[in-house]
């Protein structure tokens, strides 16, 4: 790999690990410390490795530069006797520096621990998605305002509170009690999932960013099954279900990133190990007897890898959304049901249905009904279609319901 790819790869993959350990070190206090010294790390590695090129073992290097940066700082620094001893798990008085352990096993645990400290009730759920893709995914602010699509000062603000409620709140970087990590262990799997969808469902057109964002979110959900504690059904079954979506991810856009709906997809660019992955996940899920949203989803998905249209296919689709609408109401998941509908029951069972959602603010809702009339009445298609080009925001939707409308009128000329 070219020094102009490796060090960029290597931040991606190697700064999250070296900034939690730190801050499992330092605590929260000094996060920004933290942050620092990673940062310097990868700037000393920039600036040496492109004068001399990389070192034999590049991870390596990074980890020892790192160590000896952070024990240059606090040897150095004030802040190591006024705020930092007082955050660290003994004292250091009279004693060597801490020990900071870069080893893999360390890191795993300190990346696990961090995911429950970031999911902390304290803080909002739009700050611990922006808290996880900075310290745990080593994102940047203008990969993260990209893929929020918001601007930066937005998400400095937003991190800088999200800071400070840590902070304040005292909140530590460890394993929580056995009944707090059940209970806390719902919003982690909450927040890895909008994560997930960030990527999945993004009107962002930066296709490498939205690939990363899925794949750092199986990355960490990966890190909970590794776990005896958190390997449960639930967790299982939101890795199945990014399985079965991330299979499908190349099928989605053509080579001008524009989207491929469903239907459109040539299966033959579906990842077939994916899939198998996903299966293989679903089916750990099963054992217990609580059936969560993401059990639900996951089954959902396994039907879409199945290319056929068929009646079977679609009674289960459809009983499914049944199951998960009684769950976990959602006016999205109303809206597939409805399409289900259509598929396994008819056109005129489904516009009833969805006539009863009360939906009118969501493009998605006239899209669904233009979709619905079309072939039935063309004229009640168009309006809805027209409707529902009013409302969209995203560039992307727009030029999909534009070539309904274009459909449409083409079908009436004939």
């Amino acid at each position: 790999m070219a020094n102009d790819e490796l060090i960029p790869h290597l931040f991606r993959t190697e700064y999250s690990k070296i900034t939690v350990v730190l801050c499992k070190l330092f605590g929260f206090e000094n996060i920004e410390m933290a942050e620092d010294i990673a940062s310097d790390t990868f700037l000393s590695a920039s600036e040496l490795w492109g004068l001399n090129g990389p070192p034999e073992n590049p991870v390596a290097w990074l980890y020892t530069v790192a160590k000896n940066k952070a024990k240059n700082h606090l040897k150095h620094q004030a802040v190591f006797q006024n705020r930092v001893a007082g955050h660290l798990s003994r004292s250091v008085e009279g004693m060597e520096l801490p020990e900071i352990d870069l080893s893999a096993g360390n890191i795993r645990d300190s990346q696990l621990q961090m995911i429950f400290a970031i999911c902390h009730p304290a803080i909002l759920a739009e700050a611990q998605i922006g808290l996880a893709l900075r310290i745990l995914c080593g994102f940047g602010i203008g990969e993260i305002a990209d893929a929020f699509l918001t601007n930066k000062e937005t998400i400095n603000k937003r991190l800088l509170r999200a800071k400070d409620k840590l902070r304040a709140e005292s909140i530590k970087i460890e394993f929580p009690g056995k009944v707090e990590i059940n209970k806390r262990l719902e919003t982690v799997l909450r927040t890895l999932y909008l994560i997930f969808n960030e990527g999945y469902y993004s009107a962002s057109s930066n296709m490498i960013l939205r690939k990363d964002l899925c794949f750092e979110a199986m990355r960490l959900t990966h890190l909970l099954l590794e776990n005896e504690a958190t390997n449960k059904p639930a967790v299982n079954a939101l890795f199945s279900l990014m399985s079965f979506q991330s299979s499908r991810f190349e099928a989605r856009m053509d080579q001008q990133g524009e989207v491929i709906l469903y239907d459109d997809q040539d299966a033959g660019l579906w990842n077939k190990e994916m899939i198998e992955q996903g299966e293989q996940f679903l089916n750990l899920a099963s054992e217990g007897d609580k059936l969560s949203k993401y059990h639900l989803e996951a089954g959902i998905a396994y039907w879409h890898t199945i290319k056929a249209d068929t009646a079977e296919k679609w009674e289960n689709i459809l009983q499914l959304y049944n199951h998960l609408l009684q769950l976990e109401y959602s006016p999205i998941a109303a809206l597939n049901r409805t399409y289900a509908l259509s598929k396994a029951n008819g056109k005129a069972a489904a516009i009833t249905e969805a006539k009863k959602l009360n939906l009118a603010n969501l493009h998605l809702y006239h899209l669904l009904l233009g979709e619905l009339y079309t072939g039935i009445d063309n004229g009640e298609a168009k309006s809805y279609l027209e409707q529902a080009l009013k409302l969209a925001s995203s560039t992307a939707d727009k030029k999909i319901i534009t070539q309904k409308l274009e459909k449409l009128s083409y079908l009436d000329n004939l």
